[in-house]
């Protein structure tokens, strides 16, 4: 059982009006509500930007002691690795200690804003920590020395000592570190640690979605990273819908750098539709960015990058009148929902029904509607668009760390589908809507707000050693 919500986007003409949001259960496909002609797009997940990885394994670890009102907890406390999408290895720490681990689970670079760590008052002093610990700092003599360690500290140690610490101030928990070097490096970093800003993101698109009319420059997209310089790559179908990539002056664009503006440059004749472009850059991700992932699986916090990929998108939709909307959507976790965040171009209001309210945006305005979710609710918003246009928002909304009781036991949690679980242990290896030819304009949006099925999982805190597959 589960619940889902629909939405619908109206264009009005006088006082029409489509049907208000409603409760249903059952199974549920994402698709188009109450359009006017059929088109079928595809249907792409997308991200704020960043670096995109898997999961490995948790690869250099010690033992920490988690000490709760039923007794103590051992568990396994360290680094994790994940492997990028593209090239490029990834080291992290986990700052969702009473979660699970899914192996091979995908993350995504994400805002503190959409993690548990955004209404966390202590996460500056986490990105301290990072970079004044292991990895970042792999002098362990000279360590061992400004923590006034006694003894030698191994990398063991140090991975265990750096994450009881980050998990003191990410989840709230009493914990020690078993081995006396990493809880003397453990108790130096938390008396030590100061707060620090978030760092930006590797590489992200501001903003990610445009519109505007035919004949026109869309944007300017400008482009935020720490890359000397990015790739971009212009529509699939530029060579046919004639849509190019363009700079302020109208001369074509294949790279740029930080703080470069792009735009869309859409032919006059040029039917309703949307485009949407890619940029690409290898570099460093920087310290301290959250990685989330798409399912139920502990938030992870950076702690090292080689260089890797990282990429962004952005999307541009047209049309001759009418509202034109421009639409993205993110986590709130603030206010406990997903933002939808539309921007309307065109010359008519651009009104929408969502559970039950309407919301209108008028022409040449914005506006921000949470939708509100339940914490760990899975979700999957498909929004469709004029000329075909497809766009998909899924996730989980994991926002809180969680304050029962750890050890290990056997729960269903939903997932978005079957998945096995892991990934800690030390033997782990590291649609039909859209626009016509009559009303090229947005006709509908299905939002899908989907708990699927039971998937039995074994619970891991951040380190603990599976008892199977």
């Amino acid at each position: 059982m589960f619940a889902s919500f629909s939405a619908v986007f109206v264009r009005r003409r006088g006082a029409a009006r489509l049907g208000a949001a409603t409760l249903v259960s059952g199974l549920v496909a994402t698709g188009g509500l109450a359009g006017a002609g059929h088109a079928i797009a595809q249907e792409t997940t997308r991200s704020q930007g960043g670096a995109t990885a898997t999961i490995a394994g948790l690869k250099t670890f010690g033992t920490a002691v988690i000490h709760g009102g039923s007794g103590d907890q051992q568990v396994s406390a360290g680094l994790f690795e994940m492997s990028v999408e593209g090239g490029g290895m990834l080291q992290t720490y986990c700052v969702d200690l009473h979660n699970p681990t899914q192996r091979d689970a995908k993350y995504h670079e994400t805002p503190w804003s959409g993690t548990s760590l955004g209404a966390n008052k202590d996460a500056g002093r986490i990105r301290w920590i990072l970079q004044n610990s292991y990895p970042q700092v792999n002098d362990l003599a000279a360590l061992a020395r400004k923590a006034g360690v006694r003894g030698a500290l191994t990398e063991q140690d140090a991975a265990a000592g750096t994450q009881v610490a980050i998990w003191r101030y990410s989840d709230d928990v009493a914990v020690d570190a078993l081995d006396p070097q990493a809880e003397q490096l453990a108790d130096y970093l938390e008396k030590s640690a100061r707060s620090r800003p978030e760092p930006r993101a590797s590489l992200t698109l501001d903003p990610p979605a445009v519109s505007g009319r035919p004949g026109e420059r869309l944007g300017p997209v400008t482009v935020r990273t720490g890359a000397r310089s990015v790739t971009v790559s212009p529509p699939t179908d530029a060579a046919t819908s004639g849509v190019r990539i363009v700079d302020k002056q109208g001369k074509a664009v294949t790279s740029t750098s930080d703080g470069g503006q792009v735009f869309f440059e859409v032919p006059k004749d040029a039917a309703a539709g949307t485009a949407e472009l890619t940029v690409q850059a290898s570099t460093t991700v920087p310290v301290g960015r959250a990685f989330a992932s798409e399912s139920r699986s502990q938030t992870q916090i950076l702690a090292g990058s080689s260089e890797s990929t990282v990429s962004a998108a952005a999307s541009a939709t047209w049309a001759k009148e009418g509202p034109i909307p421009a639409l993205t959507a993110a986590k709130n976790c603030a206010e406990g929902g997903v933002d939808i965040i539309a921007s309307n171009k065109g010359d008519e209001p651009f009104t929408f029904e969502l559970a039950g309210l309407e919301h209108t945006i008028a022409a040449g305005e914005s506006r921000t509607v949470t939708v509100p979710l339940q914490e760990d609710q899975a979700y999957d918003f498909t929004i469709h668009g004029p000329g075909g246009f497809t766009q998909r928002f899924a996730g989980m909304l994991d926002c809180q760390i969680q304050g029962s009781e750890t050890g290990t036991a056997t729960q269903t949690l939903s997932e978005p589908s079957p998945a096995s679980v892991g990934g800690t242990a030390s033997d782990t290896n590291l649609a039909e809507t859209g626009s016509s030819g009559v009303t090229p304009l947005i006709a509908g949006i299905a939002i899908a707000l989907v708990l699927i099925g039971g998937t039995t999982l074994i619970v891991l805190r951040c380190g603990e050693t599976p008892t199977g597959d």
